[in-house]
């Protein structure tokens, strides 16, 4: 019997080899989804764990999140630099790291933060070590620079119009190991060079509500752009926070005990600021994504039922076209469970050969589709199968045997007499 079916399929692999591809085109689509969606959940979750507790100014929390642990660019109200120096202050803090967006450098973002969030970041460098004047940098593991390299940051982004800075020049001083997040891209510098090169900082004493002008480019005259006179790359840092610091658009903050971090959050959750998990606005992003995975699923499960019916249409055509042979079959003694038999292993084995390569198909277009995420974010995707995937692909080949016996009881019912008369 075996080798009767494999001798068909040889004399008619075109048709045998377009049902094997459309059953694995459809099968794909569906597979692509699944694993994508559970890359970006697991991803960006990886991510926001390396971030405790996030405060900034009151407005998005969403927004917050997405800019402070995904640096994804858009302009953040800032508040006052006195929340810094109460953090830093707080015996419930471990330490507490500003950062300052709005610069960038060869597309990558430059984040103005201090030494204690470097060295925890990523637990150590590949290459180098900690910036500890105001004109080093360092880099994190993706960002294509060697040591030494020169940095000129430029305000906002090229491709926005952006003026480079000429105060300051950064060189590259280490290499962070790779974290996994969207820091992987970034450029870290000293938050005080950030505040001198735009006319902050002890220099000049501009109010937060001026300083959120020029951070988010909005109704800003030229004058908020003019050079500030050269500036100092050796200097010294001094993270001793003053009550009159200036305007930040957010705080990472590492708590001594989860009972700290609640209160934290509690108390910096009214008046000016906000205080969020990440891993709870997450949650919420995770629902919106959850609805759209739904829509994403019932395309695929639309487009596999299309691929049935048609597949349908065409075994019951070739069964037809096979009267004369499947009477012949039954002449020579051919039982009807054989002949059963026959059309239902051929069918079912060019089915369940689409669904394997849809898999595969599948997790190769995952694959590639979260490389690319990764290269633009920085964020790492795990692409994986996991054991509900099993679910799926039982109920799929189960669907394909029950597909494969409507060819095989057209082929039972069909009489010798009857066969040959055709």
């Amino acid at each position: 019997m075996i080798r009767f079916i494999l001798a068909d399929l040889r004399r008619l692999w075109a048709g045998s080899l377009v049902v094997v591809l459309l059953v694995a085109l459809a099968t794909a689509l569906g597979v692509c989804v699944v694993l994508q969606e559970r890359a970006l959940r697991l991803g960006s979750a990886r991510a926001a764990d390396k971030f405790d507790l996030l405060i900034g100014a009151g407005g998005s929390e969403t927004q917050l999140v997405l800019s402070s642990v995904f640096l994804q660019p858009s302009p953040l109200p800032l508040m006052p630099g006195e929340v810094l120096a109460r953090l830093a202050a707080d015996r419930r803090v471990d330490w507490a790291a500003p950062i300052g967006f709005g610069d960038s450098f060869s597309g990558y973002p430059i984040v103005g933060t201090t030494v204690p969030l470097v060295e925890k970041l990523s637990g150590g460098f590949a290459e180098g070590k900690v910036f500890a004047r105001e004109g080093e940098a360092v880099i994190g593991s993706a960002v294509k620079l060697p040591l030494g390299a020169e940095i000129k940051p430029m305000h906002g982004l090229a491709e926005e119009g952006g003026e480079t800075h000429t105060e300051l020049v950064y060189h590259v001083a280490g290499r962070l190991r790779p974290t996994g997040t969207a820091w992987d891209r970034a450029i870290l510098v000293p938050i005080q060079a950030v505040w001198h090169i735009h006319g902050l900082g002890a220099d000049a004493h501009e109010s937060a509500e001026e300083a959120g002008h020029d951070h988010e480019h909005e109704g800003a005259d030229h004058d908020a752009h003019e050079h500030h006179g050269e500036i100092d790359p050796d200097a010294a840092l001094d993270e001793n926070w003053a009550a009159d610091a200036p305007g930040l658009p957010a705080i990472l903050v590492k708590p001594k005990t989860i009972a700290d971090a609640y209160k934290l959050r509690q108390d910096y959750r009214s008046g000016n600021t906000v205080a969020v998990f990440p891993g709870e606005v997450l949650t919420n992003l995770y629902g919106t994504l959850g609805d759209a995975k739904q829509i994403l699923v019932a395309v695929a499960a639309g487009a596999q039922a299309l691929v049935a019916a048609s597949l349908v249409l065409v075994t019951v055509i070739h069964i037809g076209q096979r009267r004369r042979q499947i009477g012949a079959l039954r002449a020579f003694g051919a039982p009807r469970g054989a002949i059963f038999g026959i059309v239902w292993l051929e069918f079912f084995f060019l089915v369940a050969a689409g669904i394997g390569l849809g898999f595969t198909f599948g997790y190769a277009a995952a694959l590639t589709l979260s490389g690319m995420f990764s290269q633009t974010s920085g964020i790492a995707m795990p692409v994986g199968f996991a054991r509900e995937d099993t679910g799926l692909a039982a109920v799929l080949f189960a669907f394909a045997a029950i597909l494969a016996a409507l060819p095989a009881v057209l082929a039972y019912r069909q009489s010798p007499a009857q066969a040959l008369r055709a």
